[in-house]
């Protein structure tokens, strides 16, 4: 059967957030949207995340996506903005759930790889590459719009096998205890 499906992905932040839709059917990967939430004005944490989970919930009430793919945090060097970016994930991941809509994370190294093959690909490269997969017209002024696009294209590539499902990769250890009928005697 042709897969037919909406993937939403999501890179999260506390002053700008990206987001990118693409609708999956069969060997097609078409976008659907892509933007940003723009959060520097507003002066509180507690006002950022709420603005984060209703913008997201009411994309997901629109476009009704079918799974999440969201962009990892990555370990910096500044607690309070590892901290601050973790909710704002978190707070993302919860629109997900309350509509249960499965979620897969992906560090921002592997959606790189994902979108040009190199994993140290700048902002530029990877929304340079998205540009050319799904015809885009221009490159948005805020890269995590293209960033957002990546995760869904990501999750799409990886077949839904991110960070929360490795038990369902590649390992030979994952195949003989998923296919115990094909042990060698």
């Amino acid at each position: 059967m042709a897969e037919d499906k909406i993937i939403l992905g999501i890179d999260p932040g506390t002053t700008v957030l990206g987001y990118g839709l693409i609708h999956i059917k069969g060997t097609k990967i078409e976008m659907l949207n892509f933007g940003i939430i723009q959060l520097n004005k507003l002066d509180n944490q507690p006002d950022k995340l709420k603005r984060i989970f209703d913008r997201i919930d009411g994309l997901m009430e629109e476009y009704k996506p079918d799974e999440m793919a969201i962009e990892a945090p990555f370990f910096g060097k500044n607690v309070q903005s590892m901290l601050k970016l973790g909710r704002a994930q978190g707070v993302a991941i919860a629109a997900s759930l309350r509509r249960n809509i499965p979620y897969e994370e992906y560090t921002p190294k592997r959606i790189k790889q994902a979108i040009t093959g190199n994993g140290n690909a700048s902002k530029e490269q990877v929304a340079a590459m998205l540009q050319t997969l799904l015809k885009f017209d221009e490159i948005p002024k805020y890269l995590d719009a293209t960033d957002g696009l990546a995760a869904a294209v990501c999750h799409h590539f990886s077949k839904g096998i991110g960070e929360n499902n490795k038990s369902k990769g590649n390992s030979w250890t994952n195949f003989i205890s998923n296919n115990p009928d094909r042990k060698i005697r």
